[in-house]
Order: structure tokens, then C-alpha cells, then sequence
């Protein structure tokens, strides 16, 4: 099971992180041995009882960590197609794709906070409706360059994607899916298949079956859509030990998740000594996910560090049952 980083791009809890502390947790994180290094995708945050929160732009932000890092993937969790032209953006993507020597994983979803999107202009309404169409048209452009499309939202004419990137198919697509039509959205068309915000690997147990029966609705090889799963994290600095694997000890159960964004703060959490954090990856692992997308609450670089010690009690865990 891969295990990447959410990167902190937002103000809120704490404060705005700026760049340059954004790229030393991203290059912290490549040399720690995360597989990959996440966004959020938002444009702002607003409560009616309390004031705006900012963020920097995930692609920019993006785009600069391709050139700065060297080996972990590069994701988004997930980029907003109401936000961008869906046609633009799948040329954004091969570009990325490029630049990063095929380490972007496109993560798409519909978006859910009402008041960016209106604090920006873009529509809210039929957001499914429009992702629909959008995920359609990135698709095909990234799979075979060209495309044709009339939508009731977006219309495509004689589209074509040159140059086609460094992978002939485009980056994987993943999709952000909690509820069942974007989940059938997700087997449809996407390479993986993401949900988010858990603590307890035993709240994702029901949810990966239902992804897994859904595929088998559409028609679709459950086998075939990888499944990334999104787990808020907070580490307590502890010694390092052995963990043995198995069960999962250690882990503090709350809410339910949410589809996607940023977590509240009642959202359950995968907590305490590097151990125990290692005992909730392995079982996660037994659950068949592919991909940990963890966020860490706090996030600065001492908190990374002890996550990095429970990522090695993981790894070296996985080693022992290998040999066994």
C-alpha cells in the first residue's frame, strides 16, 4: 500500500503556510519516503458566523513542487472541474504530466463549498450534472487526444490534445466519490476511486464494499479501480518500537466522513504513539487500499517526522509478514 502526504495550502487551523514552507514539508516529505504529496483544491473559506480563511491555489502550487521535487507523486484531492475549463484542464494536466516526468495523479471532483463558489462568480447549481460532462470530455481528450461533445453545460468541437505528454494515455484519473452516482461516475470512467475523511480503518469497511459492488453494477473488474481513501492522522511523539501487525489498536473513532475538502473538526482521527499509527496503516492495508492519503493535524515539520517514524514501522511490518 503506497502512503502519501496531504501538504497544507490553507490558513486555517493554525496559519497560512507560505511557499517556501510548503516546498520544506514537500521535500521533507520525498526524503522521509511518503510516496506522494497532495492538495487541496478550494479558492476560499466561508462560514456565515465566522470570517473568510484563504488558500493558495493548488495548481500553481502544484507546478512548482514538479520542478522542486524529484520522485514522489503529485496529486490533487481533489481539483474542482467547476473551477476550470474541462478542456483546458486536461491540457493543464498532460502539461503538468510532463513536467513532473509522469508523477501526477489527476484527482477530480464536483466541489461542495457553496460560498467560494459564489464568491468567485462560478455556478453552483447541477454540480454532478456538470462534473458529468466535464470527466467525459478530460477523459477523452487524455485518452485519445481528440474530442467532440455537446453537453447541456460544455460543448467541444474538433478538440484535440498535441503534444500527448509523456504517458500515451495521460496521468490516471481519480475521482472524489462518497454518494452512488459519483461512485458510478468513478467506475465508469476513472483509473481510482477516492473517499474521504476517516480515522478508524473499521469506518471504511462498509464503504470499500459498496465501491466494490457498485464496479460490479457497472460492469466493471472491482480489481481494475484502484481505491486511495483519505485518513486525518495525529501523531504523538513516542520511542520507536515493533509493530507486529494485525490489529489496530491506538485509533480514535468519530464522526462519519465527509466526501471531500477539509475535515471538521469533530472528524474522526487516526491517533497516537508512531506504534499505534502503524498498526492503523496495516490494517488499512488488509482492507485492500491502494493508496493512504493521510492529513496530518497539526502539519509542521516535527509532526512530519514523527509520522515518518510510524511510515517506517509500516513498511518495516510489511516486511515481516512478506517473510513469514
Amino acid at each position: 500500500m503506497k502512503v502519501g502526504l496531504v501538504l497544507p495550502l490553507a490558513e486555517y487551523p493554525w496559519r497560512q503556510p507560505s511557499y517556501g514552507e510548503i516546498r520544506a514539508l514537500a521535500l521533507q516529505a520525498e526524503d522521509s519516503g511518503f510516496d506522494s504529496v497532495w492538495v487541496f483544491d478550494h479558492l476560499l473559506f466561508r462560514e456565515a458566523d465566522g470570517p473568510s480563511e484563504g488558500i493558495w491555489e493548488a495548481w500553481t502550487v502544484l507546478s512548482a513542487l514538479a520542478e522542486a521535487t524529484d520522485r514522489v507523486q503529485l496529486g490533487t484531492l481533489v481539483l474542482c472541474t467547476a473551477f476550470r475549463n474541462p478542456a483546458v484542464l486536461a491540457k493543464m494536466a498532460v502539461t503538468l504530466d510532463e513536467v513532473s516526468r509522469g508523477r501526477l495523479v489527476l484527482g477530480l471532483g464536483c466541489g461542495w463549498h457553496a460560498p467560494e463558489f459564489e464568491a468567485f462568480g462560478i455556478p453552483f447549481d447541477h454540480r454532478v450534472d456538470r462534473f458529468e460532462e466535464a470527466l467525459q470530455i478530460i477523459v477523452a481528450l487524455m485518452r485519445t487526444s481528440r474530442a467532440d461533445f455537446s453537453g447541456r453545460h460544455h460543448r467541444l468541437r474538433d478538440g484535440e490534445l498535441r503534444p500527448r505528454g509523456p504517458r500515451s494515455g495521460g496521468p490516471p484519473v481519480l475521482v472524489g466519490a462518497h454518494g452512488p452516482r459519483m461512485t458510478a461516475l468513478t467506475a465508469r470512467y476513472a483509473d481510482l476511486w477516492n473517499a474521504c475523511w476517516f480515522g478508524s480503518p473499521s469506518g471504511a469497511e462498509a464503504t470499500l464494499a459498496r465501491v466494490r459492488e457498485t464496479c460490479l453494477k457497472e460492469g466493471r473488474d472491482p480489481a481494475t479501480l484502484g481505491l486511495t481513501l483519505g485518513v486525518n492522522v495525529r501523531v504523538e511523539d513516542g520511542a520507536e518500537g515493533v509493530v507486529q501487525g494485525g490489529a489496530e489498536g491506538g485509533v480514535e473513532c468519530g464522526t462519519s466522513p465527509s466526501s471531500d475538502g477539509a475535515p471538521p473538526p469533530e472528524a474522526s482521527i487516526l491517533t497516537g504513539s508512531p506504534q499505534a499509527v502503524a498498526r492503523g496503516l496495516l490494517t488499512y492495508a488488509s482492507l485492500g487500499v491502494d493508496h493512504l492519503i493521510l492529513n496530518l493535524n497539526p502539519h509542521h515539520r516535527d509532526a512530519q517526522r514523527h509520522l515518518a517514524v510510524a511510515l517506517r514501522l509500516y513498511r518495516a511490518a510489511c516486511l515481516r509478514q512478506q517473510e513469514r
